[in-house]
């Protein structure tokens, strides 16, 4: 999908300095940087929604037991 920004030419400019050094384009820079804000916004969702939850099962105290299971 192609979009249109509009970003300050400096930043830019400065932008494609950076993505070339490190052997990228800015497209490619651009797109790892929106996935890794999406992979952190899914984790901290995530972590929130264990958060919430964190001692609220109905366990009873009871604990895993390695040996019960080869019985």
């Amino acid at each position: 999908m192609n979009i249109t920004l509009s970003i300050d030419e400096n930043l830019v400019s400065e932008a494609r300095k950076i993505a070339q050094s490190m052997g990228k384009s800015l497209d490619q820079l651009i797109q790892e940087d929106l996935e890794r804000l999406i992979r952190k916004h899914h984790l901290e969702a995530d972590l929130r929604e264990f958060r919430s939850l964190d001692g609220k099962g109905h366990s009873q105290s009871w604990r895993f037991d390695r040996e019960s299971i080869y019985r």
